[in-house]
């Protein structure tokens, strides 16, 4: 299955010779680079929904606090552990 993760954005710069904004994003202790392309008005601090790198929509924190609940006790969010194999 294939899902959106939230994360909150730590920081946010320009690469790709400062043509794509991009965002340093925590979830729940793992930090991962995505695209802000689809969500041109987010900015640090925001909590974003992810699919496979892309932030696809800014959401509020207590919704991507539940979110991020609910998928760790299902089990969906083991692939964001580098240690889980």
């Amino acid at each position: 299955m294939c899902l959106a993760i939230p994360g909150k954005i730590k920081s946010i710069d320009m690469q790709y010779d400062g043509t794509v904004r991009m965002a340093q994003v925590l979830f729940g202790g793992i930090t991962k680079e995505a695209t802000l392309e689809m969500v041109p008005h987010a900015q640090e601090g925001d909590y974003v929904l992810v699919h496979v790198g892309v932030a696809i929509s800014v959401v509020d924190e207590k919704e991507a606090k539940e979110t991020f609940h609910y998928l760790k006790q299902v089990g969906e969010l083991d692939e964001l552990n580098p240690e889980v194999e």
